[in-house]
């Protein structure tokens, strides 16, 4: 039996602290984290999508979350 999905308070918090890609720093000034698309959902296990923007040099990524918690891709 498999354990049920982290909430969406707790994919945010993952989301919050993963590192900005290009400049490494940890500061977002926009975070939003959404049930993930059923084509991910199916393909990869996604269970949560986050999109983030860097507060510090802007860039736009995007990442993955499973039901476990573990960050499945970023992009």
């Amino acid at each position: 039996m498999s354990s049920p999905a982290i909430s969406e308070e707790r994919a945010l918090i993952i989301a919050r602290s993963h590192h900005c890609v290009r400049c490494l720093e940890y500061s977002y000034k926009r975070v939003v984290v959404k049930p993930a698309a059923e084509a991910l959902r199916a393909e990869l296990g996604e269970v949560w999508h986050a999109e983030l923007i860097c507060g510090v040099c802007g860039l736009h990524q995007e990442l993955g979350i499973d039901a476990d918690g573990d960050i499945l891709y970023v992009s």
